[in-house]
């Protein structure tokens, strides 16, 4: 069997220039007008740069923000649930002509990630977006705040990206483009490929959910965000090095790759849900891992809600399906992990795992129950937390699900 299709059923889109026209649009972009993005915007250039949201060549315009929003479809009928727009600052957009060309700057270390040509200026409603994607306009809301915070003018178009933004300079072979992961699969004999999409070093549960999934699949790609992430969340080279170390120690040979990807994440609960399976399409994943309260933050979602919202799309809108998993936990009568669907026990006899009650205990430097966590994975975090000096340790609340 092949692989699924990558999303809207053409050929990956990279939009990476490569060779003699880098170079040239390298030069020609040195004297355009400049446009400093923002991180997430980063992310999402990277992204488009390697193939990662294919069909997509630029930046939404206001028809795509607007049917993106209401009804999760660009102008063009293409299924996508979170708008990719490009803001910047009014003084800004009117220096800029539509039709005319700019240089996007990486807003850490000034350089050209791409370049531009603007085929629309246009404003939004921004408590609009905040209710339709992240269903809330609560600024407490990292998603929410970052829309509400962001330029007064968005720009659309096409983009042509020159630079992957540090990201292989500093992940190296972590960084897979979708091409490299098709490869990988080929290469593994492997057609029914799940994700397991992780902002968090892996505990016990984690690691249930993915082996769970190697039992039905051929394999599994842990895919972790190297992205920004909200002050507290692991970094990615350490998460890197957990998950790394639970592989080598727990995981047959040749059954799960561990790789990454360079966005922010935006906290958008189901309809972030929905992206990871858009964009793993694109890696060639058949399935898409969704556990409890998948993308979610705080209690803003139901801890089921990114189960239910795959069973409203239309046919045919993604080929990557959801693999539907309850809720994990260590139930002490049972003697190992299991689920609300395969543990008849109560709440008394269970241990509920969340990678933010880790992080909480792992910051206040107290015990972690061995149930929790494998102890190799333990150590790489605790050294983590060892390093930190006092100014960079932040307080870890537990809050909606994770505080159960």
């Amino acid at each position: 069997m092949a692989l699924v299709n990558p999303h809207g059923g053409g050929s990956l889109r990279p939009l990476l220039l490569e060779g003699e026209a880098l170079i040239a649009e390298l030069a020609r972009a040195s004297s355009l007008p400049k446009v400093k993005v923002g991180s997430r915007e980063k992310g999402d250039i990277v992204m488009m740069g390697q193939g990662g949201f294919t069909p997509l060549d630029g930046f939404m315009s206001h028809a795509d923000w607007q049917g993106v929003c209401d009804g999760m479809k660009m102008a063009s009928g293409l299924f996508w649930p979170i708008p990719i727009t490009l803001s910047t600052d009014q003084a800004t957009a009117d220096g800029i002509k539509v039709a005319g060309d700019v240089a996007l700057i990486d807003p850490d270390d000034g350089s050209i990630l791409a370049t531009m040509k603007v085929t629309e200026k246009y404003s939004i409603d921004k408590a609009h977006e905040c209710a339709t994607v992240f269903k809330t306009t609560d600024l407490e809301h990292p998603g929410v705040k970052m829309v509400m915070e962001q330029g007064e003018v968005n720009l659309a178009g096409p983009i042509k990206v020159l630079s992957l933004g540090g990201f292989p300079e500093t992940y190296g072979e972590l960084l897979m483009s979708p091409k490299q992961t098709r490869a990988l699969f080929e290469s593994y004999g492997w057609s029914k490929v799940a994700a397991f999409q992780t902002r968090n070093p892996m505990h016990r549960s984690h690691e249930y959910l993915a082996k769970v999934a190697i039992e039905t699949c051929d394999g599994v790609l842990i895919h972790s965000l190297l992205g920004n992430l909200k002050p507290g969340d692991i970094p990615a080279d350490v998460r890197s090095e957990a998950i790394g170390t639970l592989i080598e120690n727990y995981f047959v040979k040749k059954t799960v790759i561990q790789a990454g990807y360079p966005l922010d994440m935006r906290y958008a609960g189901p309809r972030e849900a929905l992206l990871h399976a858009l964009f793993r399409q694109n890696y060639g994943c058949s399935h898409l891992i969704v556990g409890r309260d998948h993308a979610g933050v705080g209690s803003y979602y139901g801890p089921f809600d990114a189960h239910h919202i795959f069973d409203e799309l239309p046919r045919g809108a993604l080929e990557t399906q959801a693999l539907k998993i309850d809720w994990t936990f260590w139930c002490y009568k049972c003697g190992g992990m299991a689920s609300a669907r395969t543990c008849p026990h109560g709440e008394a006899d269970r241990l509920l795992l969340s990678g933010t009650k880790l992080r909480k205990m792992l910051s206040e430097g107290g015990d972690v129950p061995a149930e929790f966590s494998r102890p190799e994975v333990l150590e790489v975090l605790r050294a983590y937390y060892a390093s930190l000096a006092e100014h960079e340790k932040v307080e870890v609340k537990l809050s909606g699900h994770s505080a159960r």
